[in-house]
């Protein structure tokens, strides 16, 4: 058993934003090992005008920041998206994400779909089902955290730990 309490670890949120869902996870990664500390989603009711969305989302990812005072929040890059509506709004979305982050003094960093299915699966066009089931195995998880914008921002933090782990070069992480 990995003895969290004696080594240095580094705090993770990673993010998967969305207008009616932001999925959110909170790893606390040390070396090769990863600890869940909580994750879930942020919901908005469709009958909401866009502003009150994307205050409500500030506002629970203030909280959040607030709470587990992540050093480094990862967000997963918006690609395109044939229905542009629909990515502008994730777009502000992302916006007022990126804008609590920052206020909190989280260093952020973005990853694209791809970086993320690569660094989760080994293969940057895995399908969703084979990203999720690596995401429940890295992090021996009873089962595949639901909705999927859970596991996605699971999978996000997972991304940030192995790229921040080859970034860093181990620096410091494993005194």
């Amino acid at each position: 058993m990995f003895d969290w309490e004696r080594k240095k670890f580094v705090r993770i949120m990673g993010i998967d934003p969305g207008i009616e869902i932001v999925g959110f996870a909170i790893l606390d990664q040390c070396g090769n090992n990863f600890k869940p500390v909580d994750y879930g989603s942020i919901r908005t009711e469709s009958k909401l005008s866009t502003a009150t969305r994307l205050k409500q989302i500030y506002d629970a990812c203030t909280t959040l920041f607030e709470n587990y005072h992540p050093e480094v929040v990862a967000i997963e890059k918006l690609f395109f998206n044939k229905n542009e509506k629909t990515a502008m709004i994730v777009g502000q979305a992302r916006g007022v994400i990126m804008l609590a982050a920052e206020e909190a003094g989280a260093t952020i960093t973005e990853y694209t779909p791809g970086q993320v299915k690569m660094a989760v699966v080994g293969y940057g066009r895995a399908e969703k089902k084979q990203v999720q089931e690596m995401v429940k195995a890295i992090l021996s998880l009873p089962r595949v955290p639901k909705p999927d914008d859970v596991a996605d921002a699971l999978a996000i933090a997972i991304c940030e730990a192995h790229s921040s782990q080859v970034a860093r070069g181990w620096r410091g992480v494993l005194k």
